[in-house]
C-alpha cells in the first residue's frame, strides 16, 4: 500500500476512521534523520498490506504536530482504532520500525 499525506482535512477520515492499524510519520524536509527514515517508511508501506501508512509534515501541518506534542522529529506514531498504542522519535531500525508495530 502507498503512503498517503496526512492533513488535517483527511486525518479524522485516514486515521481516526482506518480499520486498519496507522503508522504516522511526523517528518520535515529540513530534517536530515527524516530523509533516511523516509525510504524505511516507504519499504514498510510497499511490504504491509494490513496497516496504513501516512506522512505528516510537521511544517505544513503544525495543528496535527502539536496536537500529539511532537516535540523531535522524526517522530513515529502506531494508532489502532482511533488510539495510540506505541511511539518512538529518532531515527530507527527497519525491524525496531517494524516492533512499533507488533
Amino acid at each position: 500500500m502507498s503512503v498517503i499525506t496526512i492533513t488535517s482535512k483527511n486525518f479524522e477520515e485516514e486515521v481516526l476512521r482506518s480499520e486498519k492499524t496507522v503508522l504516522l510519520d511526523f517528518w520535515a524536509s529540513w530534517c536530515g534523520p527524516c530523509r533516511r527514515l523516509s525510504p524505511i517508511v516507504d519499504e514498510v508501506a510497499d511490504e504491509r498490506n494490513d496497516i496504513k501508512v501516512g506522512k505528516v509534515n510537521v511544517d505544513e501541518q503544525r495543528d496535527l504536530a502539536a496536537q500529539f506534542n511532537i516535540m523531535a522529529i522524526p517522530t513515529l506514531v502506531v494508532i489502532k482504532n482511533g488510539a495510540i498504542v506505541n511511539q518512538s522519535t529518532g531515527l530507527i531500525s527497519k525491524s525496531s520500525l517494524l516492533s512499533l508495530l507488533n
